[in-house]
């Protein structure tokens, strides 16, 4: 299933309860932004943080920025509340946490109207063994989002260098949102002071499939934008194909070969994606 061509290279959670960053976020280079209900806020301070988010969002000024609101879980008392207002907003989208079962995903969708989006959190080991009937449940479900900090906690897992714990989990979100169509989202990086590292998960969420990662400071934006984004030689490349398989195809050749190597539909349909996107981006840093 083929799936939606829109920059979410770099994905930046922003607390509910800070209006200080939330007007910030309108300044960053982010593709999107997570307006933060849930783990971002004190108890104490959701009621407060709901308010000061939707008037954020219905105030606007976040430009082509994609603004997401990420309400408090089906389990919370906060979560009915959460997602009725967050319905009623200018949100593009609502991101649904600890979401395990097909049935919730169905819940929700069915609170928000036609045109704003469903993104659901894959975190916990159930949501893992589920996540294909997750990203079927709904067509208003848009993006899967990894929550490996959670996953870690509930596997007793180590966050390693190379997050070998989290091979398999990555990999099956990836699958199930690929066959569905869904944008997938990388999980955070914790370690603010390492700049290497960092840049590094982001090299290998790239390399799994990701479209993009999921951030918890504006320090980590430019690394993401960089690295999710196709380089010019990526673009060139994509380029070649592209106009030797059209060139091909008006002199009634059936086989084309770039470089040495033989050209299928395939390659075609990844090079045009990429230009695609390329294009997307250009347009995106067009309008900041």
């Amino acid at each position: 299933m083929a799936q939606d061509i829109r920059p979410r290279r770099s994905v930046l959670y922003m607390p509910g309860s800070n209006a200080r960053a939330m007007e910030k976020a309108k300044t960053l280079a982010a593709d999107a932004l997570i307006l933060d209900l849930e783990d971002a806020v004190a108890p104490d301070a959701k009621v407060m943080a709901r308010e000061q988010v939707i008037d954020a969002v219905n105030n606007g000024g976040y430009g082509p920025r994609e603004v997401v609101v990420r309400v408090n879980g089906p389990a919370t008392p906060w979560h009915a509340d959460d997602l009725a207002a967050a319905a009623a907003s200018s949100a593009q989208a609502v991101l649904l946490p600890k979401v395990e079962g097909a049935g919730q995903v169905r819940a929700a969708a069915a609170q928000l109207p036609d045109g704003m989006d469903l993104w659901c959190m894959i975190e916990t080991p159930l949501a893992i063994l589920h996540v294909e009937e997750i990203a079927a449940a709904s067509p208003k479900t848009r993006c899967l989002v990894v929550g490996t900090s959670d996953l870690a906690t509930d596997l007793n897992a180590l966050h390693t260098p190379n997050r070998e714990p989290f091979t398999t989990a990555l990999s099956m979100c990836l699958l199930a949102a690929r066959a569905y169509g869904l944008a997938v989202l990388d999980g955070v990086y914790l370690d603010l002071k390492n700049d290497a590292g960092f840049e590094a998960a982001c090299h290998q969420g790239r390399q799994f499939g990701f479209d993009g990662k999921t951030l918890i400071h504006p320090r980590q934006l430019d690394a993401a934008n960089r690295v999710f984004a196709p380089s010019n030689d990526d673009i060139a490349e994509a380029d070649i194909i592209v106009t030797a398989f059209e060139q091909a195809r008006a002199e009634g050749k059936g086989v084309v070969v770039v470089n040495g190597q033989l050209v299928e539909n395939l390659h075609v349909a990844a090079a045009r994606r990429l230009l695609a996107l390329a294009d997307a981006i250009g347009a995106r840093q067009r309008e900041v």
